[in-house]
């Protein structure tokens, strides 16, 4: 029983600090990509906040075809006024990484 519960608790263990480190990662690769000179995770910058992001368009199953081009080619309403600068020399690998990832952020609020 004790080694039961010993394996499980290093299993998730294991799992949280994966999570840690993927998340370290992809905010090392948004810095790398200049994103955090107009976004941030927690609060809005220049654009809005990742989390916001993240809630907005949990639901939508267009959310991560319609955020990659909107991080590459640009756009403007979607947040209000904002624009958002196109992201053309940003490999299209990343992007997705960093769409995907921003994605399943959740919120704190």
């Amino acid at each position: 029983m004790k080694l039961s519960v010993l394996l499980l608790f290093s299993l998730f263990a294991s799992a949280a600090l994966a999570a840690d480190e993927d998340y370290a990662a992809m905010v090392e690769l948004a810095w790398k990509r200049g994103c955090f000179n107009c976004h941030d995770v927690e609060q809005k910058v220049r654009g809005p906040a990742w989390r916001d992001v993240a809630v907005r368009y949990r639901d939508d199953e267009t959310a991560f075809g319609r955020l990659i081009v909107t991080v590459r080619d640009g756009g403007r309403g979607n947040w209000g006024n904002d624009f958002m600068s196109p992201n053309r020399r940003v490999p299209e690998e990343d992007i997705k990484r960093l769409v995907a990832w921003l994605l399943t952020l959740e919120s704190e609020r």
